[in-house]
């Protein structure tokens, strides 16, 4: 409640507020009987629109006590409402809230995210509008001091590429003295290939990006190649509502490339059953419901699922909206089989072929030499009359095989090498229906694509499609697409959005701790011509963004959960973002942009429960050399066995648009005991031996910034200590500088594994783990 009276603080003359206080009891306590759903309505009674709660006659606007409403909710017997069953009950201070609004008459108001964000004033006429909105919200709240430059770099390197910054780089930034020194730092770093690689993440998620199909058989894919798409995408800061259009459409863009047709992969990176029992029918249903849940979340902010069987209990959707919106996705020639390309890749059609020049040209020349050794056999059978039969039949037989082996080659090259990237193609006209309850087989009254009724319509002359669709997502007109899309940034940069529940802004969502900067940042971003790199920056460029994440006594006191930022949110990074610094802080990091899957370290025999059959080899095939180094974006992700030392990641299985913060002994034992950091760590204690202060360096590869001379008191004595422990076991330090592929070089043994795990404590500090 004291986080409540902050946000929004009220005086007694302030009248209160339906959307605020007064909708959220109401669909708690009242909706699911007395909502949305006509077939769970009870007395007909309908108390989330104005026209039924008018009509109910249970509210007498200034007349509490002649209010049936009021009179139910005091009520303890047979009459009580909510009802005793229902486990739900009215406390105190919401049915004093419910007399006070109805005392006030009962005012009525349209749910915000519902209505068309218009921009707000900006408070105190704030040179940076972000922090000009959060600091009038602050109340006794005093915001935090400037973080330290070092901290700084470190924060905004980490948030916008994903990776720490290099000694260099940080020592660079402290001694520009220049008023320009941080808008010279964001520069270097929007510029970088590397913010399209951090920025593809948290979409790859939202996508639900996978390498392979899941379920039994879970057949490898080539999807990696829209995933390089959403990289090259967001490095050349291409707009927003293009980028919407391009995934969601690409394909019905006029002489769409083929470019605009791999962007369409985005509604094909779904399971896929390939199982022997699947009954496809009803798996292409599955995979049209998850389309519309998808589009759903990601750019609506809504939950629609459940209208897949009824009418929606809280939100104004209907289950024709829903099945009106899947029409949209559902005329394309997929049957819901897994389709097959060989023995390990599943690609079902649709589907466009990104194989490179080069791979065309190895294909031709491998079937050139399928055609000549068939010339061959032709012509040496020609000569039969001539030449001795069994020399003859011998020459054949090894003539055939040979044949054999290159059709084999060039089939396999075709296959499992030449990218088939599954598209959308509207290329099977389907009617669709309303579904009873939502199974496949009961189909009810035919439907046509259509958006749902309580928002605004398609623009004028927007076809009737998926065209037409990302067109109104993207209009001007559209209440949610921008205010989810900036709350989705907000909360890439801060933890958690304005909204708190990013995946839904209906009625029941938590309401926004700053719905004035959000409305003000939604309408900036759309008319900014929807930049992503400019909305970003002036996220990163506010003094809210920049200040000390140090907690004090007053921010525990006052605002635990730092909703109303008087200080930066110190953040534990996710395991792909650490398993990318240790890479980089030891030298290890293979930096080249996209292409195929890579498989780094993982447990020996990770994909053993998945050799059921004998139809493939489920062998992990590790990668060697520079593969196995690179960032943690291109780790294979099979959706049946995810990577193992990437703990706190989705599963890719369903769309996800709030990442998870893990701290569990999971976390511990993969960053301690992984070969991963062990050799990052080893390696990394191999450079800094050969440095003047060996300790300060590692000290600064990690962390950015140099050692207090506590802490280098604390890290001489681990490293004694260290060496100690492996003078007494020579034979445990060469075992430990053995670890990972990279050769240990000529240190000595003991010297360098003592150092290695000192750099190992320094990957495993609290500060190294988190995003300060």
């Amino acid at each position: 409640m004291l986080l409540l009276f902050l946000s929004l603080p009220l005086t007694a003359a302030e009248p209160v507020s339906y959307g605020r206080e007064v909708r959220p009891i109401l669909s708690e306590n009242c909706f699911f009987c007395h909502g949305q759903d006509p077939n769970k309505r009870k007395a007909d009674l309908r108390f989330d629109t104005a026209a039924g709660q008018k009509e109910s006659g249970s509210i007498v606007p200034g007349q509490p006590g002649a209010s049936e409403l009021v009179r139910r909710i005091l009520a303890r017997d047979t009459e009580q409402m909510p009802p005793a069953k229902s486990n739900r009950k009215l406390n105190a201070e919401q049915i004093a809230t419910l007399k006070r609004w109805i005392a006030e008459g009962a005012k009525f108001e349209e749910h915000w995210a519902y209505v068309a964000p218009v921009r707000p004033a900006v408070p105190n006429n704030a040179k940076h509008p972000i922090d000009g909105f959060i600091r009038a919200k602050l109340g006794a709240l005093k915001p935090s001091p400037a973080a330290e430059k070092v901290t700084l770099i470190r924060r905004v390197t980490l948030d916008l590429t994903g990776l720490p910054p290099t000694i260099e780089e940080v020592d660079a930034f402290v001694a520009d003295n220049s008023p320009q020194a941080y808008d010279t730092l964001l520069d270097r770093l929007f510029a970088s290939t590397h913010y399209g690689e951090r920025m593809a993440l948290p979409w790859l998620d939202a996508a639900r990006y996978a390498d392979s199909n899941g379920f039994q058989q879970d057949g490898d894919t080539f999807q990696w190649v829209w995933r390089d798409w959403v990289v090259r995408a967001l490095n050349a800061n291409m707009p927003f509502d293009q980028f919407t259009i391009e995934q969601l459409a690409g394909d019905l863009l006029p002489n769409a490339t083929l470019q605009q047709k791999i962007a369409t992969g985005f509604n094909r990176n779904h399971l896929v059953n390939g199982e022997g029992g699947a009954i496809a029918e009803e798996q292409r249903f599955n995979i049209l419901f998850d389309r519309v849940d998808v589009t759903a979340t990601n750019w609506l902010g809504l939950t629609m699922a459940c209208s897949q069987c009824h009418d929606h209990k809280y939100d104004p959707i209907t289950q024709k909206d829903y099945y009106s919106l899947l029409a949209a996705f559902n005329n394309v020639s997929e049957t819901g089989g897994a389709g097959r390309q060989s023995s390990v890749k599943r690609v079902s059609p649709p589907f466009v072929d990104a194989s490179s020049a080069e791979q065309k040209a190895h294909a031709a020349s491998l079937e050139k030499v399928v055609t000549s050794l068939q010339a061959a056999l032709a012509e040496k059978r020609k000569l039969a009359v001539s030449l001795d039969q069994a020399k003859f039949e011998v020459k054949e037989a090894a003539l055939i095989t040979l044949i054999k082996v290159a059709e084999a080659e060039a089939k396999a090259y075709r296959a499992d090498v030449m990218p088939k990237v599954m598209v959308m193609a509207d290329d099977k006209t389907r009617v669709s229906h309303i579904l009873d309850r939502g199974e496949y087989l009961k189909k009810r009254e035919v439907v046509s694509f259509a958006v749902p009724e309580f928002l605004p319509p398609l623009p004028k002359g927007a076809p009737k499609n998926r065209l037409g669709l990302a067109q109104w997502l993207v209009s001007a007109e559209h209440p949610l697409t921008s205010r989810v899309a900036v709350n989705r940034a907000w909360q890439t940069f801060f933890g958690t959005g304005l909204v708190k529940t990013s995946e839904d802004f209906g009625v029941q969502s938590t309401p926004p701790t700053h719905r004035e900067l959000l409305d003000w940042l939604a309408v900036e971003f759309r008319e900014s011509g929807w930049n992503v790199k400019k909305l970003h920056r002036l996220i990163v460029s506010s003094d809210t963004y920049k200040q000390s994440s140090r907690v004090t006594e007053e921010h525990r006191n006052l605002d635990p959960e730092n909703r109303f930022y008087a200080r930066f949110p110190r953040v534990r990074l996710p395991a792909m973002t650490l398993r990318d610094l240790a890479l980089h802080a030891s030298g290890l990091l293979d930096d080249r942009l996209g292409g195929k899957p890579v498989y780094p370290y993982q447990p020996a025999g990770i994909w053993d429960t998945l050799a059921i059959t004998k139809e493939r080899d489920f062998t992990y095939p590790k990668s060697t050399g520079a593969d196995l180094y690179r960032r943690s974006l291109y780790t294979f992700w099979r959706r049946t066995v995810a990577p193992a030392n990437m703990f706190d990641a989705s599963t890719r299985q369903i769309c996800k648009v709030k990442a998870s913060v893990t701290n569990t002994p999971l976390h511990a034992l993969t960053t301690l005991n992984d070969p991963t950091w062990t050799e990052a760590s080893r390696v990394l204690a191999a450079k800094a031996l050969v440095e003047k202060t060996p300790l300060v360096f590692a000290f600064r590869r990690v962390l950015s910034r140099a050692p207090t001379e506590k802490e280098l008191k604390v890290l001489n004595w681990m490293l004694e200590a260290q060496r100690g422990i492996y003078r007494n076991d020579v034979a445990a330090a060469k075992k430990l500088v053995k670890v990972g592929a990279t050769p240990p070089g000529k240190h000595d043994p003991v010297e360098l594994a003592a150092m290695t795990n000192v750099c190992l404590a320094l990957f495993n500090l609290d500060e190294a783990l988190t995003r300060e």
